[in-house]
């Protein structure tokens, strides 16, 4: 039983999108809204969108009313995705937010040390996060998050407690937005044995520009500012390019390109049109519905929807 939970786990890391993980509980790096992955995952100094508590959350400042989103992910294979989120006013208290996160990575054969097959199990990961925001200063806010997270395969589980930490600032009159995040700070409450693994860490540094003479919004996002590179200049290659069209009062073109994803997915020479995304979002009456497509390259695509309405 060992031996296939361990077989498990590298199956499941092969098929996340960055690849072969260093960390545990890597599906928190997955982008979950359809909007922010149509822009490369260049979300964090959004602040129109309950999906911003994934990313940033100091970004659920400026929401209004009570937004609540979800989302669900065609990943490889057989691993889905979804999420929800949702933020609500306390007056003179501040803004709060709350979220589900969870992968389910589909079913596995179960077999002895002999090759027998004996049955199946399963393998899932879920966040619960619970988020607050409010101002800091004149336009600059700051917020954070608090995560538990659970993973179970098979019959071995871990769980493990994390915290967010976000600022953003905001430009009114020349329609900036810059936003920071710390996110996953934090460690194993329990691992499967006894080894402790670490945290995805992503340290993320944005800004968004809204054009004045054409309805375009521009964003870049530099992802994973911690990780060691060879070089300083190495340290800004997990960049993300995004960018919002709208097209008419209903329907936004979405387009993104992602750097690190789009290197890391060349198989030889070549890497297809890995790294790049497209979306395309649409308003109808109170509901925001979007599609988000990512590719892959050679390995393949990932597909999302969402929703999101006000009450």
């Amino acid at each position: 039983m060992k031996r296939v939970f361990l077989s498990s786990i590298i199956i499941i890391s092969v098929f996340i999108v960055n690849g072969f993980a260093q960390n545990t509980y890597e599906f928190l790096k997955l982008d979950m809204s359809a909007r922010a992955a149509s822009l490369g995952g260049s979300f964090v100094a959004n602040n129109d969108d309950p999906d911003v508590i994934f990313y940033n959350p100091a970004g659920i400042s400026m929401l209004e009313n009570n937004p609540v989103s979800f989302s669900f992910v065609k990943h490889l294979m057989d691993i889905n995705l979804a999420s929800v989120s949702f933020s609500t006013e306390f007056e003179d208290i501040g803004r709060f937010g709350a979220a589900v996160k969870y992968i389910n990575y589909g079913s596995f054969d179960e077999a002895d040390e002999f090759g027998n097959r004996t049955g199946e199990f399963g393998a899932g990961e879920l966040a619960l996060i619970v988020g607050y925001s409010n101002l800091l200063d004149a336009n600059f806010y700051y917020g954070a998050n608090v995560k538990f997270i659970y993973s179970g395969i098979a019959d071995r589980s871990s769980n493990a407690l994390a915290a967010d930490l976000g600022l953003h600032y905001t430009i009114p009159e020349q329609f900036i937005n810059i936003g920071f995040s710390i996110l996953n700070l934090g460690s194993q409450v329990s691992s499967y044995y006894d080894l402790k693994e670490k945290l995805p860490l992503d340290i993320t540094i944005g800004i968004s520009k809204k054009l004045e003479k054409i309805p375009v919004r521009i964003s870049l996002d530099f992802h994973r500012l911690n990780q060691d590179r060879e070089n300083f200049t190495e340290r800004f290659k997990a960049f993300t390019v995004g960018a919002e069209i709208n097209l008419s009062k209903v329907l936004t073109l979405r387009l993104g390109y992602d750097n690190e994803q789009r290197s890391d997915l060349k198989i030889g020479t070549t890497a297809g049109i890995a790294g790049y995304n497209i979306g395309l979002g649409a308003k109808v009456s109170d509901y925001n519905f979007n599609y988000g497509y990512s590719s892959l390259g050679l390995v393949g695509a990932l597909h999302r929807i969402g929703i999101s309405t006000l009450f």
